[in-house]
């Protein structure tokens, strides 16, 4: 896949974010959140083959804190062993990742942002 293209699917992906992902967003979006900035939908190029690039576009990404978190919906839990895969090769690239449910997010907000903020202090 070509750069040009990941960033058309990443563009995409930002104009149809499931609730939970808008919802993350408008909480950190303009450092709301410690200070930070974010970004949504952020493209990684993780590996080249035979002149084909290959990404990975996560939910948002801190670049001040090389951080990546991802919102989960049901798909999720029919894709543990390529989110696995997808997560080793990119702490393996630096990053540091955190996870939380749609739900989570929707329905605990203040227990995600304590367990982020944790998470950020200890990286």
């Amino acid at each position: 896949m070509k750069y040009k293209k990941a960033l058309e699917y990443a563009r995409t992906m930002r104009k149809s974010q499931t609730p939970a992902e808008q919802f993350f967003w408008e909480k950190v979006r303009r450092r709301r959140f410690m200070g930070l900035k974010f970004n949504r939908q952020f493209v990684i190029q993780h590996w080249e083959q035979m002149g084909e690039r290959f990404f990975f576009i996560p939910d948002f990404h801190c670049f001040e804190k090389n951080l990546l978190v991802e919102i989960d919906g049901g798909i999720h839990k029919e894709q543990i062993e390529y989110d696995r895969g997808r997560e080793n090769i990119l702490k393996e690239m630096g990053y540091h990742i955190i996870r939380f449910d749609n739900e989570e997010v929707l329905n605990e907000w203040d227990k995600v942002a304590k367990k982020l903020e944790n998470f950020i202090k200890s990286i």
